[in-house]
């Protein structure tokens, strides 16, 4: 009984690995570069790739149980479709996919779309799976930590409607427990969806607030400039990457990612513990700069 872990390096895969090994399981991780990827003792490198046949071909044989999670690239789509079909061809039932929250509202969104499309082929084609579908991450916020502490702003354009942040090392944990419920249930359980949020959900003005009060200073948020997010995304990151960005705030602005009724209650008691809180992770990475 094996479990292969897609995105194995990335900020969930490399979380799902260390506790699915804290849980005992078999794990294979799929890496492009196994001389680049480090792990727990125990683990399985496989080398192989989204859009190379062959070697999934090879990663899927003897394998149980599949963590899908595909990065945000042009081919994304193509990769899960991929994926999910030479999965079946090696008898592969239990899934977890990891997909977005309001994958099926944020319509015009590509990797959203992307995902709900992956989301859709999975229920035609009758695996069993659980769904995953996590709302913003808190990790992106070490991508503006600098932004925040050296100029006193809070840049993420998230809007007023409110963002349920979540911790990826939630996400993995999470995650884990799912592959490991299905890997040893004695048949295939039914297909289930989950939204994964954290425990508060906060608007641009929250955000900034917390920071002020990790930092001991005012941080100011300056409000919903998507066009200037875009702008100033596209200094690291391909055009059409920061594009997505931009609509993807849109939604943030009109819609936001509001849990449904009862999913931190749910996810509270899947994990035994309280979801990690927006404040805590930014007292974290305050801390360490």
């Amino acid at each position: 009984m094996t479990i292969l872990v897609t995105g194995a390096t990335g900020n969930v895969g490399r979380q799902v690995v260390e506790q699915l090994v804290k849980r005992g399981a078999d794990v294979h991780a799929l890496v492009r570069d196994p001389a680049k990827a480090i792990f727990p003792a125990g683990v399985t490198v496989v080398k192989g790739d989204l859009l190379d046949v062959d070697s999934l071909r090879s990663a899927f044989s003897g394998v149980s149980t599949l963590f899908l999670l595909n990065a945000v690239v042009p081919e994304e789509f193509t990769q899960a479709l991929t994926a999910l079909n030479l999965a079946r061809e090696a008898g592969i039932e239990r899934i977890v996919y990891l997909s977005v929250i309001h994958s099926d509202l944020y319509v015009n969104v590509p990797h959203f779309a992307g995902k709900f499309g992956v989301e859709r082929m999975i229920e035609q084609m009758g695996f069993k799976a659980t769904i995953l579908r996590p709302a913003y991450f808190m990790n992106n916020e070490l991508t503006i930590k600098d932004l925040v502490t050296g100029y006193g702003i809070y840049p993420m354009p998230i809007g007023s409607k409110g963002l349920a942040m979540i911790d990826a090392r939630d996400i993995g944990e999470i995650a884990a427990i799912e592959l490991i419920r299905r890997e040893h249930s004695a048949v295939p359980l039914p297909l289930e969806r989950f939204n994964l949020v954290g425990p508060d959900t906060l608007t641009g003005a929250n955000a900034a607030a917390i920071w002020s009060e990790v930092l001991g200073r005012t941080i100011t948020y300056p409000g919903d400039d998507t066009a200037g997010f875009e702008n100033n995304l596209r200094q690291f990151m391909p055009s059409w990457m920061a594009f997505d960005m931009r609509v993807m705030s849109e939604r943030f602005l009109t819609e936001g990612m509001v849990p449904e009724a009862g999913d931190v209650e749910r996810l509270t008691k899947l994990l035994g513990r309280p979801l990690r809180s927006y404040r805590d992770f930014v007292s974290e990475i305050a801390a360490s700069a």
